[in-house]
């Protein structure tokens, strides 16, 4: 059953034709009525069922205006590198023992990054981190020997671009306390990451089939994209 304060949104909102991001921003940020910063979301379908098989996107990009959220990373390495995750500002640096700990279920980040030679020990907890999505990926950046970098690109604002098996994609852009300015970089940032990616799988037509813009307990609006992509 809807809330008093969702119907009433609808009410007033009766004419939800799609409209470009800019026109739509001030009508997202007019329902966050709540009283905590709400998350503004983009949710869009791809046309992954091509000929050739399906096209699954699993990528990161780094946002502009940041994400809003601080992320707790850790990291796995050797000794000899974790001085240079912790510089970077690593939450939870550690080797086999907290490799242990993560076998055992103690998993308090939301960001794993690794370095290639632990990657070998990691991958046996494929199970463990997987269902969780916290697997280090070198196509993510997160398996690599740049620690500091690796670190650094986690803290300041990564967003993961990740489509479903139906083709649905999930992506904040930030919140309703950013400006209209930052909101609109953090987008525009995803938009070239996914054009890149249409044409790194040399996709015929369009790989966008819808768009639509909400924050987190506010109305979905239908986003005119503005070109084909």
């Amino acid at each position: 059953m809807s809330s008093k304060r969702f119907k009433k949104l609808l009410e007033n909102n009766t004419n939800l034709t799609a409209e470009t991001i800019e026109k739509l921003l001030p009508n997202i940020k007019k329902n966050c009525t709540t009283k905590f910063d709400e998350s503004v979301d983009l949710s869009i379908q791809i046309n992954n069922k091509q000929k050739k098989g399906e096209v699954n996107i699993r990528t990161v990009v780094s946002l502009p205006g940041g994400t809003g959220k601080k992320v707790k990373v850790a990291v796995v390495c050797e000794d000899g590198k974790a001085s240079d995750a912790k510089d970077a500002g690593a939450d939870i640096v550690g080797g086999d023992d907290f490799i242990e700990k993560i076998k055992g279920g103690e998993m308090n980040f939301e960001k794993l990054i690794c370095t290639p030679g632990m990657m070998i020990k990691l991958s046996k907890l494929g199970k463990v981190l997987g269902p969780k999505g916290l697997m280090p990926n070198p196509k993510l950046g997160s398996v690599t020997e740049n620690l500091k970098q690796a670190v650094t690109d986690a803290k300041s604002g990564q967003a993961e671009i990740r489509n479903d098996k139906d083709g649905n994609i999930g992506v904040s852009i930030g919140k309703k306390s950013f400006s209209d300015e930052k909101l609109l970089k953090n987008y525009n940032a995803i938009i070239e990451t996914l054009e890149k990616e249409k044409t790194n799988n040399t996709l015929k037509g369009d790989l966008i089939k819808s768009a639509f813009l909400t924050s987190t307990m506010g109305i979905s609006y239908k986003l005119k994209l503005g070109k084909n992509i």
